[in-house]
């Protein structure tokens, strides 16, 4: 089986001793999530918090933006450059996934808007509210991890929401078929997210963390996700 080329676009560089230096990076955390398919990837990690995005669009042959806890509500350095890139990705029709932070970026790129909400914590319940080809098997809901107070509140012209939950309006979205999104961590595992749960627990009310740990119990059906962002990139799983 061919392996695909997947450019990670990592957003998020954590220096903290309690979760950066206890857990692999995002782009590791991705890996380990599609490395666990028989589809098999090359990997080529951008450090796009520092500026750096590929040259050309077709240097792979899909791309990945990672979530981060920076905010595109502030002004970062790196956010034209990756805006850019969105848009050249957009303009070629090449395969864009976003997650969190990713999926608000692209939104913010293409002409949306993301606003400040409700934090939402634990493992959502998501309706699928339109199925679209590369999610097999078919599902009418799937749960995943979230972390995030910020949320896309308009989508760009040309997208369509696939994804809806109570706690989160735009849980992912797509355009044509070349951009797939989710507000959601299909990369998160339970140790992490209760790390980092805990790493947040100063910022957030008791009851906030109440709802959050209420929900950890439910099923993660990450590797679900991963099949579809597999076949969405132009893959088998």
């Amino acid at each position: 089986m061919p392996r695909l080329k997947l450019g990670i676009l990592q957003v998020n560089h954590d220096r903290s001793v309690e979760v950066g230096d206890a857990f692999p990076d995002d782009a590791h955390r991705f890996r380990d999530l599609f490395d666990a398919q028989e589809q098999r990837f090359t990997y080529r990690v951008y450090m796009t918090i520092g500026g750096e995005v590929p040259q050309d669009v077709d240097e792979q042959d899909a791309y990945l933006i990672t979530g981060s806890p920076l905010s595109v509500l502030d002004d970062l350095a790196f956010l034209p450059t990756l805006y850019d890139f969105i848009r050249s990705c957009d303009a070629a029709k090449k395969p864009l996934l976003g997650a969190c932070f990713g999926h608000q970026a692209i939104a913010m790129a293409l002409g949306g808007m993301v606003a400040r909400q409700d934090w939402n914590i634990g493992i959502d319940q998501i309706e699928v509210s339109e199925t679209l080809p590369w999610m097999q098997p078919a599902v009418p809901s799937i749960g995943l991890y979230q972390f995030h107070h910020d949320a896309v509140a308009a989508l760009p012209d040309g997208c369509t929401p696939w994804a809806t939950s109570p706690k989160c309006a735009v849980a992912g979205f797509t355009k044509g078929d070349h951009i797939f999104t989710t507000q959601a961590h299909p990369e998160f595992s339970d140790p992490f997210m209760r790390c980092v749960l805990d790493y947040t627990k100063p910022h957030l009310s008791p009851e906030e963390v109440a709802d959050a740990e209420a929900t950890l119990t439910r099923t993660n059906d990450g590797p679900l996700f991963a099949d579809w962002a597999t076949r969405f990139f132009g893959g088998t799983s």
